[in-house]
């Protein structure tokens, strides 16, 4: 989880100009949408003058002229419908725009996503990857859609205020001008407070996803090792500090929002009143001044309150948004390709020259790994537990980086060939294959529409998928739901053996393809891999001997290190660990076949 620092002021600043910058590609709807904002503003202040028009011209003196009174009424009347019609469409077009940012910065995000290394997924909780592509970009739309129009009407509203009280009276508006001040004051320090607990409840928020992620993922061993009561608990304490973060903010909304700015507003009231108090005695006071006062006075602080209300989703979108851009900025990118368009994989001769590689830069998982797998050949990789061998796998399908030697395909670094022609002409399987929602012909086909239903029948054929495919009521046209969750193991394995044959590698790399597979189904699979095989370079993690032995060089790693190498009858009479793996599980099995018979 990542570390929750406080955001200062600059950071705050940088997160909102990087937000605003977003707008670009709208400026011409956010002119039509801030003309319109400033229209709907003028009718908002021409409303009271011409109340005080009525109020002092007519109503005072008794001049009840009927004509120029209707004239007076149906002008406030008409500007406050078509104010109304222009509010429409102005919040219509912020909502418009707001969206299409959100939905711009979504994409943003979700396209980094797609570029990151494993390296970042392995240290960083899927659920709280996911907070930031829906949670955060939500909060961040609010910010488009009310904050920024309330924050500019209201500083249309202000000015025209202002404006408008220096026309009625200079010494009176001057004395309110004091108000601004305080309510500059009360702004800071509610937005330098307010960040730090909404930093907290936003990293809360996201471990509380995280762990509801982790729950789903594993809710078949939560039950089966009865870990609900420890789940409940955990989720319970990060529940509690979610509640604890929104509680403090909620302390500071209440104190610094509404009753701050509601006691600063009868302050203001206070010095109007006390002021007009003082000049009655003077001079003759204007009633219709007075009120025009009194409105303007109250119209004023209704922005500013407004204002003070939306700081708090204001704080919320720049915090939202420093956890969007600070994903956005990660560099733990899939490792860059020096890519030359000119050279493609055609024989599959994979070359590996003393490879050393660490998952974390201190600990070495691979040292110094050289070995050679030709065309048409089968290298399998066997070991221990922790041995390096899905390391090898990895550093060859490019899901990491390596500092130290060089991988070799046909001739060529790895590092040369574009990302397209190494996933074109490599095909992987892994021991858990991951299959996507929609249809079992999508899932073998992966949206690639230069397959035909024909060709995907026939890689289905090709590794014996066919027939259980067949028996299915739609067939092909089967729903796959979550992971395949319906199939069993061995079925969900074929139909990604399928997948991997429809686009015909030229390296196959196989992840214990066979191990949650029926010994039945494994034999129909073993045939189809001696197929498959033919033509084409082959890598295999293994953990049952019996898979590879007809392997055309067996590397044993231990301790990333290979310690030895050769064919299975060669390993054997070499009499050393390689030999004594097999005498474990052979011998597991003979005394399996005892107890049975």
């Amino acid at each position: 989880m990542e570390k929750n620092v406080q955001l200062t002021e600059k950071e705050q600043r940088n997160v909102l100009y990087r937000l605003l910058s977003y707008t670009n590609p709208h400026k011409k709807s956010l002119v039509l949408a801030f003309g319109l904002l400033l229209l709907t503003t003028i009718g908002e202040l021409v409303g009271p003058y011409l109340v005080k028009i009525f109020i002092d011209d007519y109503l005072t003196p008794g001049n009840l002229d009927v004509q120029p009174l209707v004239v007076l009424g149906v002008s406030y009347l008409g500007i406050q419908i078509v104010k109304s019609i222009l509010m429409f469409f102005q919040l219509v077009k912020f909502q418009e725009i707001a969206l299409k940012i959100i939905q711009q910065l979504r994409i943003d995000v979700f396209s980094k996503v797609q570029s990151l290394g494993l390296k970042y997924f392995d240290q960083t909780p899927a659920g709280s990857i996911v907070s930031r592509v829906t949670n955060d970009t939500e909060a961040i739309k609010d910010m488009f859609v009310t904050v920024l129009a309330t924050f500019i009407q209201s500083g249309f509203l202000l000015a025209g205020i202002f404006i408008t009280m220096f026309m009625l009276d200079v010494k009176l508006a001057l004395f309110c001008i004091v108000i601004i001040p305080l309510i500059i004051f009360v702004m800071a320090l509610y937005r330098k407070l307010s960040a730090r607990y909404y930093l907290d409840m936003r990293e809360r928020l996201s471990q509380l996803n995280a762990k509801l992620s982790e729950s789903l993922q594993g809710m078949s061993i939560i039950q089966v090792f009865r870990q609900e009561k420890r789940l409940r608990e955990e989720f319970g304490d990060i529940n509690d500090n979610h509640y604890r973060a929104g509680m403090k903010n909620i302390k500071v909304d209440g104190l610094l929002l509404r009753p701050a700015v509601d006691l600063i507003s009868v302050l203001a009231l206070i010095i109007v009143l006390n002021y007009f108090g003082i000049t009655s005695f003077q001079d003759v006071v204007e009633i219709g001044v007075l009120y025009a006062f009194v409105n303007y006075l109250e119209r004023f602080f209704e922005p500013v309150n407004n204002m003070m209300m939306r700081l708090s989703l204001y704080q919320q979108a720049i915090v939202a948004g420093s956890r969007v851009f600070g994903l956005l900025d990660k560099e733990e990118l899939a490792p860059a390709q020096k890519e030359d368009q000119n050279i493609h994989i055609e024989q599959g001769k994979i070359e590996f020259k003393n490879i050393t590689f660490s998952y974390d830069g201190h600990r070495d998982v691979l040292k110094n790994i050289s070995f050679t797998a030709n065309p048409g050949e089968t290298v399998a990789l066997v070991g221990h537990t922790g041995s390096g061998k899905s390391s090898i796998i990895n550093l060859l399908m490019r899901f990491y980086e390596f500092e130290k030697g060089d991988i070799i395909i046909d001739g060529q670094s790895i590092r040369h060939f574009s990302k397209d022609e190494l996933r074109e002409k490599m095909g992987l399987v892994l021991q858990d294959p991951f299959l996507f929602y929609g249809t079992i012909k999508d899932n073998i086909r992966l949206h690639n529409e230069t397959l035909s239903d024909e060709q995907v029948e026939a890689a289905a054929r090709f590794v014996q998928a066919h027939t259980f495919i067949d028996k299915l009521e739609d067939g092909y046209d089967h729903r796959v739901v979550e992971r395949g969750s319906t199939f069993s193991s061995g079925q969900r394995q074929l139909i990604a053996f399928a997948r991997t044959i429809a686009a015909n590698p030229k390296i196959l790399v196989l992840d214990e393809a066979t191990a949650n597979i029926d010994t039945e189904t494994e034999e129909a699979i073993q045939t189809a891999l001696a197929k498959m095989r033919q033509g084409r370079t082959t890598i295999a993690i293994a953990h049952r001997l019996s898979t590879i032995q007809d392997a055309n060089l067996i590397l044993v790693l231990h301790q990333g290190e290979i310690v030895e190498r050769g064919t299975h009858q060669e390993l054997l009479a070499l009499g050393g660990l390689y030999h004594k793996m097999f005498l474990l599980q052979n011998g597991a099995l003979e005394k399996l076949e005892d107890v049975v018979n």
